[in-house]
Protein backbone atom coordinates (compact mmCIF):
# COMPACT_ATOMS: atom_id res chain seq x y z
CA UNK A 1 0.00 0.00 0.00
CA UNK A 2 1.18 3.04 -0.87
CA UNK A 3 2.12 5.95 1.84
CA UNK A 4 0.00 8.72 2.42
CA UNK A 5 3.06 11.30 2.28
CA UNK A 6 3.80 9.58 -1.66
CA UNK A 7 0.36 10.11 -2.20
CA UNK A 8 0.02 13.79 -1.56
CA UNK A 9 3.34 14.11 -3.16
CA UNK A 10 1.98 12.45 -6.46
CA UNK A 11 -1.30 14.23 -6.19
CA UNK A 12 0.64 17.87 -6.04
CA UNK A 13 2.59 17.33 -8.92
CA UNK A 14 -0.07 15.95 -11.03
CA UNK A 15 -0.45 18.36 -14.08
CA UNK A 16 -4.27 18.98 -13.36
CA UNK A 17 -3.48 20.23 -9.63
CA UNK A 18 -0.77 22.49 -10.64
CA UNK A 19 -2.94 23.42 -13.15
CA UNK A 20 -5.17 24.02 -11.05
CA UNK A 21 -2.71 25.37 -7.97
CA UNK A 22 -1.52 28.37 -10.59
CA UNK A 23 -4.77 29.70 -11.41
CA UNK A 24 -6.10 30.39 -7.99
CA UNK A 25 -2.24 31.64 -7.08
CA UNK A 26 -3.06 34.20 -10.14
CA UNK A 27 -6.31 34.81 -9.32
CA UNK A 28 -4.84 35.74 -5.42
CA UNK A 29 -2.42 37.87 -6.64
CA UNK A 30 -4.73 40.22 -8.63
CA UNK A 31 -6.78 41.16 -5.64
CA UNK A 32 -5.94 45.04 -4.89
CA UNK A 33 -6.29 44.15 -1.90
CA UNK A 34 -3.24 40.82 -1.90
CA UNK A 35 -1.59 43.50 -4.10
CA UNK A 36 -1.91 46.86 -1.48
CA UNK A 37 -0.88 44.78 1.36
CA UNK A 38 1.95 42.96 -0.49
CA UNK A 39 3.51 46.36 -1.36
CA UNK A 40 2.96 47.75 2.25
CA UNK A 41 4.83 44.92 3.76
CA UNK A 42 7.62 44.33 0.73
CA UNK A 43 10.01 44.95 3.33
CA UNK A 44 9.08 41.31 5.48
CA UNK A 45 7.29 39.64 2.94
CA UNK A 46 8.98 37.58 0.55
CA UNK A 47 8.35 34.50 -1.94
CA UNK A 48 8.43 32.16 0.82
CA UNK A 49 6.22 33.88 2.71
CA UNK A 50 3.79 34.42 0.23
CA UNK A 51 3.29 30.69 -0.90
CA UNK A 52 2.97 29.01 3.00
CA UNK A 53 0.11 32.10 3.34
CA UNK A 54 -1.95 31.66 0.05
CA UNK A 55 -4.39 29.48 1.90
CA UNK A 56 -5.00 32.85 3.58
CA UNK A 57 -4.45 35.38 0.70
CA UNK A 58 -7.04 33.01 -0.76
CA UNK A 59 -9.44 33.21 1.75
CA UNK A 60 -9.21 36.80 1.71
CA UNK A 61 -9.49 37.36 -1.76
CA UNK A 62 -12.51 35.29 -2.46
CA UNK A 63 -14.67 36.86 0.33
CA UNK A 64 -16.62 40.15 -0.18
CA UNK A 65 -15.66 43.44 1.27
CA UNK A 66 -17.28 46.32 1.47
CA UNK A 67 -20.33 44.34 1.01
CA UNK A 68 -19.83 44.43 -2.70
CA UNK A 69 -20.93 40.87 -2.95
CA UNK A 70 -23.87 40.43 -0.40
CA UNK A 71 -27.40 41.83 -1.04
CA UNK A 72 -28.00 42.48 2.49
CA UNK A 73 -26.90 41.14 5.70
CA UNK A 74 -28.86 37.93 5.08
CA UNK A 75 -27.25 37.36 2.25
CA UNK A 76 -23.58 37.45 3.44
CA UNK A 77 -21.41 35.42 1.56
CA UNK A 78 -18.37 35.12 4.00
CA UNK A 79 -17.64 32.74 5.90
CA UNK A 80 -18.72 34.64 9.03
CA UNK A 81 -21.93 35.96 8.63
CA UNK A 82 -21.46 39.90 8.90
CA UNK A 83 -17.67 40.23 9.24
CA UNK A 84 -15.06 40.88 6.62
CA UNK A 85 -11.54 39.37 6.48
CA UNK A 86 -8.38 41.40 6.92
CA UNK A 87 -4.51 40.84 6.05
CA UNK A 88 -2.61 41.23 9.10
CA UNK A 89 1.02 39.68 9.56
CA UNK A 90 1.06 37.40 12.80
CA UNK A 91 4.13 35.31 13.52
CA UNK A 92 6.22 35.77 10.35
CA UNK A 93 3.08 35.07 8.20
CA UNK A 94 -0.10 36.53 6.16
CA UNK A 95 -3.08 35.69 8.39
CA UNK A 96 -6.42 37.07 8.64
CA UNK A 97 -8.71 38.76 11.39
CA UNK A 98 -12.26 39.86 10.91
CA UNK A 99 -13.96 42.97 11.19
CA UNK A 100 -17.84 43.74 11.27
CA UNK A 101 -19.00 44.41 7.21
CA UNK A 102 -20.68 47.86 6.58
CA UNK A 103 -24.20 45.81 6.72
CA UNK A 104 -23.94 44.53 10.17
CA UNK A 105 -22.81 48.25 11.34
CA UNK A 106 -25.66 49.78 9.73
CA UNK A 107 -27.75 46.75 11.09
CA UNK A 108 -26.28 47.06 14.18
CA UNK A 109 -26.46 51.30 13.93
CA UNK A 110 -30.66 50.83 13.31
CA UNK A 111 -31.36 48.64 16.29
CA UNK A 112 -29.39 50.85 18.87
CA UNK A 113 -31.52 53.84 17.25
CA UNK A 114 -34.87 51.63 17.22
CA UNK A 115 -33.83 50.93 21.02
CA UNK A 116 -34.03 55.04 21.60
CA UNK A 117 -37.78 54.52 21.26
CA UNK A 118 -39.58 53.20 24.44
CA UNK A 119 -43.67 52.65 23.17
CA UNK A 120 -45.96 51.83 25.90
CA UNK A 121 -49.48 50.53 24.23
CA UNK A 122 -48.97 52.73 21.04
CA UNK A 123 -49.59 51.32 17.62
CA UNK A 124 -46.17 49.69 15.40
CA UNK A 125 -47.36 51.45 12.32
CA UNK A 126 -47.37 54.74 14.40
CA UNK A 127 -44.30 54.09 15.84
CA UNK A 128 -42.23 53.41 12.85
CA UNK A 129 -43.71 56.67 10.76
CA UNK A 130 -41.54 59.18 9.26
CA UNK A 131 -41.63 62.68 8.76
CA UNK A 132 -41.29 62.41 4.96
CA UNK A 133 -44.13 60.24 4.91
CA UNK A 134 -46.65 62.87 6.12
CA UNK A 135 -49.19 64.12 3.18
CA UNK A 136 -48.37 67.88 3.57
CA UNK A 137 -50.42 68.77 0.79
CA UNK A 138 -53.72 67.46 2.21
CA UNK A 139 -54.33 71.26 3.90
CA UNK A 140 -52.17 74.03 5.42
CA UNK A 141 -52.43 72.62 9.09
CA UNK A 142 -50.30 69.49 7.89
CA UNK A 143 -48.15 72.17 6.86
CA UNK A 144 -47.83 73.81 10.36
CA UNK A 145 -47.79 70.77 12.21
CA UNK A 146 -44.40 69.20 10.56
CA UNK A 147 -42.79 72.79 10.47
CA UNK A 148 -43.65 72.86 14.21
CA UNK A 149 -41.50 69.47 14.82
CA UNK A 150 -39.04 70.84 12.24
CA UNK A 151 -38.59 73.64 14.40
CA UNK A 152 -38.11 71.50 17.40
CA UNK A 153 -35.62 69.50 15.78
CA UNK A 154 -33.40 72.16 13.97
CA UNK A 155 -33.21 73.92 17.60
CA UNK A 156 -31.50 70.67 18.89
CA UNK A 157 -29.39 70.45 15.77
CA UNK A 158 -28.07 73.84 16.23
CA UNK A 159 -27.92 73.98 20.03
CA UNK A 160 -27.38 70.31 21.19
CA UNK A 161 -30.57 71.02 23.81
CA UNK A 162 -33.99 70.31 23.29
CA UNK A 163 -36.53 72.82 23.85
CA UNK A 164 -38.55 73.35 26.75
CA UNK A 165 -41.95 72.83 24.97
CA UNK A 166 -42.92 70.51 22.89
CA UNK A 167 -46.56 70.27 20.90
CA UNK A 168 -49.95 70.06 22.07
CA UNK A 169 -51.02 68.69 18.43
CA UNK A 170 -55.04 68.46 18.42
CA UNK A 171 -57.92 68.01 16.03
CA UNK A 172 -60.91 65.35 15.33
CA UNK A 173 -59.98 61.13 15.21
CA UNK A 174 -58.26 59.59 12.71
CA UNK A 175 -56.04 62.80 10.85
CA UNK A 176 -52.74 61.35 11.97
CA UNK A 177 -51.94 63.35 15.18
CA UNK A 178 -50.00 60.09 16.30
CA UNK A 179 -48.25 59.73 13.27
CA UNK A 180 -46.88 62.59 13.38
CA UNK A 181 -45.47 62.21 17.27
CA UNK A 182 -44.35 58.77 15.31
CA UNK A 183 -42.24 60.39 13.02
CA UNK A 184 -41.19 62.85 15.38
CA UNK A 185 -39.59 60.27 18.08
CA UNK A 186 -38.19 58.13 15.18
CA UNK A 187 -35.97 61.64 14.19
CA UNK A 188 -34.99 62.18 17.45
CA UNK A 189 -33.89 58.45 18.20
CA UNK A 190 -31.72 59.79 14.73
CA UNK A 191 -30.02 61.88 16.73
CA UNK A 192 -29.61 59.80 20.03
CA UNK A 193 -32.13 61.51 21.90
CA UNK A 194 -34.57 59.21 23.84
CA UNK A 195 -38.06 59.57 23.36
CA UNK A 196 -41.02 57.71 25.62
CA UNK A 197 -44.21 57.53 23.78
CA UNK A 198 -47.44 56.87 25.97
CA UNK A 199 -50.84 56.03 25.07
CA UNK A 200 -52.24 57.97 27.72
CA UNK A 201 -56.13 55.42 28.20
CA UNK A 202 -54.12 52.50 28.12
CA UNK A 203 -51.26 53.58 30.81
CA UNK A 204 -53.87 55.28 33.35
CA UNK A 205 -55.49 52.04 33.61
CA UNK A 206 -52.45 49.79 34.05
CA UNK A 207 -51.42 52.76 36.65
CA UNK A 208 -54.72 51.53 38.42
CA UNK A 209 -53.65 48.02 38.32
CA UNK A 210 -50.11 48.65 39.41
CA UNK A 211 -51.03 49.80 42.99
CA UNK A 212 -51.39 45.74 43.74
CA UNK A 213 -47.83 44.82 41.91
CA UNK A 214 -46.61 47.29 43.60
CA UNK A 215 -45.07 48.87 40.69
CA UNK A 216 -46.62 52.25 40.61
CA UNK A 217 -43.81 54.61 42.14
CA UNK A 218 -41.61 52.81 38.92
CA UNK A 219 -43.73 53.45 36.12
CA UNK A 220 -44.52 56.99 37.20
CA UNK A 221 -40.48 57.56 37.82
CA UNK A 222 -39.81 55.86 34.14
CA UNK A 223 -42.02 58.07 32.58
CA UNK A 224 -41.90 61.16 34.12
CA UNK A 225 -38.03 61.52 33.68
CA UNK A 226 -38.16 60.47 29.90
CA UNK A 227 -35.77 63.09 28.14
CA UNK A 228 -38.77 63.78 25.52
CA UNK A 229 -42.39 62.42 26.60
CA UNK A 230 -44.81 62.07 24.08
CA UNK A 231 -48.73 61.87 25.62
CA UNK A 232 -50.62 60.19 22.95
CA UNK A 233 -54.59 60.82 22.71
CA UNK A 234 -55.19 62.25 26.24
CA UNK A 235 -58.50 63.57 26.54
CA UNK A 236 -59.81 59.24 25.61
CA UNK A 237 -59.24 58.10 28.90
CA UNK A 238 -62.43 57.76 31.83
CA UNK A 239 -60.41 60.19 34.03
CA UNK A 240 -60.75 59.46 37.96
CA UNK A 241 -59.49 62.19 40.75
CA UNK A 242 -57.03 59.89 41.65
CA UNK A 243 -55.37 59.74 37.83
CA UNK A 244 -55.75 62.64 37.59
CA UNK A 245 -53.62 64.40 40.62
CA UNK A 246 -51.47 61.87 41.62
CA UNK A 247 -50.51 60.44 38.21
CA UNK A 248 -51.03 62.63 35.28
CA UNK A 249 -50.13 65.75 37.52
CA UNK A 250 -47.44 64.26 39.19
CA UNK A 251 -45.70 63.72 35.74
CA UNK A 252 -46.85 67.03 34.22
CA UNK A 253 -45.72 68.91 37.49
CA UNK A 254 -42.19 67.37 37.37
CA UNK A 255 -41.50 68.20 33.51
CA UNK A 256 -42.34 71.49 33.84
CA UNK A 257 -39.82 71.98 36.80
CA UNK A 258 -37.18 69.96 35.19
CA UNK A 259 -38.04 71.82 31.53
CA UNK A 260 -38.65 68.55 30.08
CA UNK A 261 -40.40 69.06 26.70
CA UNK A 262 -43.74 66.99 26.13
CA UNK A 263 -45.88 66.16 23.27
CA UNK A 264 -49.63 65.78 23.44
CA UNK A 265 -52.51 64.57 21.19
CA UNK A 266 -55.93 65.00 22.03
CA UNK A 267 -59.25 65.79 20.21
CA UNK A 268 -59.51 68.38 22.89
CA UNK A 269 -58.11 71.87 22.39
CA UNK A 270 -57.09 73.46 26.05
CA UNK A 271 -60.13 74.86 27.16
CA UNK A 272 -62.14 71.16 26.15
CA UNK A 273 -59.56 69.60 27.62
CA UNK A 274 -60.01 71.17 30.80
CA UNK A 275 -63.71 71.17 31.01
CA UNK A 276 -63.17 67.47 30.31
CA UNK A 277 -60.28 67.28 33.37
CA UNK A 278 -62.97 69.45 35.60
CA UNK A 279 -65.47 65.84 35.62
CA UNK A 280 -64.11 62.92 37.86
CA UNK A 281 -65.33 59.47 36.96
CA UNK A 282 -68.03 60.01 39.57
CA UNK A 283 -68.96 62.94 37.97
CA UNK A 284 -67.52 65.27 40.68
CA UNK A 285 -66.93 68.98 39.65
CA UNK A 286 -63.35 70.08 40.36
CA UNK A 287 -62.51 72.95 38.36
CA UNK A 288 -59.14 74.07 40.54
CA UNK A 289 -57.94 70.89 39.83
CA UNK A 290 -58.30 70.59 36.75
CA UNK A 291 -57.34 74.35 35.72
CA UNK A 292 -54.44 73.33 37.59
CA UNK A 293 -53.30 70.21 35.46
CA UNK A 294 -54.02 72.58 32.43
CA UNK A 295 -51.70 74.76 33.81
CA UNK A 296 -48.45 72.32 33.63
CA UNK A 297 -49.69 71.45 29.94
CA UNK A 298 -49.92 75.14 28.65
CA UNK A 299 -46.66 75.79 30.32
CA UNK A 300 -44.83 72.67 28.57
CA UNK A 301 -46.44 72.49 25.37
CA UNK A 302 -47.67 74.99 22.33
CA UNK A 303 -50.82 74.29 20.69
CA UNK A 304 -50.81 73.24 17.09
CA UNK A 305 -53.95 72.51 15.51
CA UNK A 306 -54.24 69.50 13.01
CA UNK A 307 -57.33 69.20 10.05
CA UNK A 308 -58.30 66.56 7.77
CA UNK A 309 -60.29 63.29 6.81
CA UNK A 310 -60.71 60.74 9.15
CA UNK A 311 -58.54 58.25 7.61
CA UNK A 312 -59.28 55.49 9.56
CA UNK A 313 -62.98 54.83 7.61
CA UNK A 314 -60.98 54.38 4.53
Amino acid sequence: MERIGDTLKRVVKAPAFAARYEELRGEVMESPGVQQFLTDHSDVIDSEVVERSLGKLYEYASASHGCGKCPDLSGCVNIMNGFEPKLVLARGLIDVEYTKCPNRLTDEDQRNITKMIDSMYMPKDVMEAKLHDIDMFFDDSRVKAVRAAKDFLNFFDETGKLPDRGLYIYGPFGIGKSFVLGALANELANRRVRTVAVYVPEFLREMKQSIQDQTLNEKIEFVKNAQVLMLDDIGAETMSAWTRDEVLGTILQFRMAEKLPTFFTSNFNYTELEDHLTYSQRGEKEAVKAARIMERIRMISSPVRLQGENRRDR
